[in-house]
Formats: C-alpha cells, sequence, structure tokens
C-alpha cells in the first residue's frame, strides 16, 4: 500500500514538473494554473526544510 501512495506522489510531482515547462512555453490555461500550484507548493517545502534546519532541532 506504501508503493501505491508513493507511486501516486511520484506522478503527481512528475505531471507538476511538466505543467511547469509547459506553462513556461504558453501552455493553456489550465496549465498555467497547475504551474503555479506547484510552484507555490515547492516554495512552502522549501521554506519548512530551512526553518527546520534553521532551529536546530533535534534529531
Amino acid at each position: 500500500m506504501t508503493i501505491v501512495v508513493l507511486l501516486g506522489v511520484l506522478l503527481l510531482v512528475i505531471a507538476g514538473c511538466v505543467c511547469v515547462v509547459w506553462a513556461a512555453r504558453g501552455g493553456p490555461r489550465w496549465v498555467r494554473v497547475v504551474a503555479t500550484a506547484t510552484i507555490a507548493a515547492g516554495e512552502l517545502v522549501s521554506r519548512s526544510s530551512k526553518r527546520r534546519s534553521q532551529g536546530g532541532g533535534e534529531d
């Protein structure tokens, strides 16, 4: 079951990256919306990662 969830997440990430590239080349509106959501999600993950490393959390 875990493999299925991880494969689903991987497919969503790949589809998001494809939409970002397609939107950069002038894709349809829905592609630009998905690309914007993908970039925003990436920013959130990046900020979360920076906070964790700066906070000196215990591992």
